[in-house]
């Protein structure tokens, strides 16, 4: 499967925008697996500017 960095990077929702990993959406989700948390595009805007990943915040942005 080709990687389409150049789409990904224009639609990502992340306010991170010096990430390495900005546009690579595998090693976005490998990375943030490995720290037990999800990566910034399944919050909602307002939560996702905090940079808290966990899953409780996760859960709690959902559970309104």
């Amino acid at each position: 499967m080709d990687c389409t960095i150049e789409k990904n990077t224009k639609n990502c929702t992340c306010t991170y925008s010096s990430c390495s990993k900005r546009g690579k959406c595998c090693e976005c989700i490998q990375y943030h697996k490995s720290r037990q948390e999800l990566p910034g595009c399944l919050f909602p805007a307002d939560i996702e500017r905090t940079y808290d990943r966990s899953r409780a915040a996760f859960i709690k942005a959902y559970a309104k």
